[in-house]
């Protein structure tokens, strides 16, 4: 497949790295790299991968965006806020930044049903738009690009302090929700945590339930994932979700798990970091090179979710990428995330058509959103 393909990627998590890793997403990447390039306080400093030109280039015209902000009591061992009420406050300057972006004509809100359509048939025909709503001819010229669709998500409950600031971030078009992160949280438990899932969970996904907030089934352990599965009966995916048994980690999920994410109708997106990609990776130390860990890795993750489902419907993109590592931890042959672009050809390899290859990098989890929202 010579021709790009449109790509949805339902998990990035921009306002964290405009914000806490002060990167402005409009420059190119050779900008952030070069600027830098003496920066020792992270990791992945002069690795990014992500910006708003490289998804350009990339055709990753859609996206799910994050806002993240983790509560960290008295001897937790996670980085995080000391409050509920702080780490609040972080995602709602979080939300400041998406609101900026879109002021600037970077960034347009998705929000229901019309909206994604609209957006769709733009970046499809630019040349055709009338300027209708959210799409004005003033902003597209002001902008001088397309503007890149993002879908509100928020990574771990911490932060929502009552069932009220629920309904107030879905008021602010909070469309999906993941109740945990790593380790133990105040509504679900994590990554690497044990538990099941406390009665604010509960709660937390009944309201979610009721507002029509997608459930992020990512992160959860497994007492609470299964506990989640039986309490909430609206649309689910796994935005960034490896499969366990070609990486063996708790953070990706089993095959019973899979399996039950797609007799759900949902959909699980692949993550590119290369510790849910392969075995043995050694956080730290480990090297892509180690394991000559290419792309086409990922290709193994699509197969096996297909053959657990008996088609292609219930696999995507949730590439993950810049959060909280850099291409020091992705395939070698991945430089930005532009190169997604590789994907298709290689399942086109592997033997799969033309539909299923568009559904994987994008009509999938679009035709998750159009279900939810009809």
């Amino acid at each position: 497949m010579s021709q790009p393909v449109f790509t949805f990627d339902v998990h990035l998590d921009l306002s964290m790295n405009a914000l806490e890793w002060n990167r402005d997403l409009r420059w190119s990447i050779e900008k952030i790299r070069r600027w830098e390039y003496t920066m020792k306080d992270k990791v992945d400093r002069g690795n990014n991968t992500v910006s708003f030109p490289e998804m350009r280039k990339g055709q990753i015209g859609l996206c799910v965006a994050t806002q993240i902000g983790r509560y960290s009591p008295y001897f937790h061992k996670l980085p995080g806020w000391n409050s509920p009420e702080q780490a609040w406050a972080q995602t709602q300057g979080q939300l400041a930044w998406y609101r900026a972006m879109e002021e600037a004509g970077e960034l347009v809100q998705i929000r229901n049903l019309a909206q994604l359509n609209n957006h769709l048939d733009l970046w499809k025909n630019f040349n055709t738009s009338n300027g209708t709503q959210p799409y004005t001819q003033e902003s597209l010229k002001k902008a001088n690009h397309l503007p890149i669709g993002y879908i509100l998500s928020l990574e771990g409950a911490d932060s929502i302090v009552t069932l009220k600031h629920l309904e107030r971030s879905y008021a602010d078009g909070l469309r999906a929700l993941g109740p945990a992160h790593y380790g133990p949280g105040r509504y679900a438990h994590g990554t690497d945590a044990e538990g099941s899932l406390p009665p604010a969970g509960k709660d937390l996904l009944k309201e979610m339930q009721k507002l029509g907030i997608i459930l992020d089934a990512t992160h959860l352990n497994d007492a609470c994932f299964w506990d989640a599965m039986d309490i909430y009966h609206g649309p689910v995916w796994a935005s960034h979700q490896n499969c366990r048994v070609l990486a063996p980690w708790n953070r990706q999920f089993a095959d019973d798990q899979i399996k039950a994410v797609v007799e759900r109708g949902g959909v699980l997106g692949m993550a590119f970091d290369a510790i849910m990609m392969v075995p043995g990776w050694v956080h730290l130390k480990s090297k892509p090179s180690d394991f000559q860990l290419k792309i086409e890795r990922i290709c193994d993750h699509i197969d096996h979710i297909c053959q657990i489902a008996g088609n292609a419907k219930h696999v995507g993109i949730g590439t993950d990428l810049d959060g909280g590592f850099g291409n020091e931890q992705t395939p070698m042959d991945l430089d930005t995330i532009a190169d997604l672009q590789t994907i298709p050809g290689l399942l086109d390899r592997r033997g799969y058509s033309k539909p299923d290859i568009e559904g994987i990098m994008a009509g999938n989890f679009i035709n998750l959103l159009r279900k939810a929202w009809k």
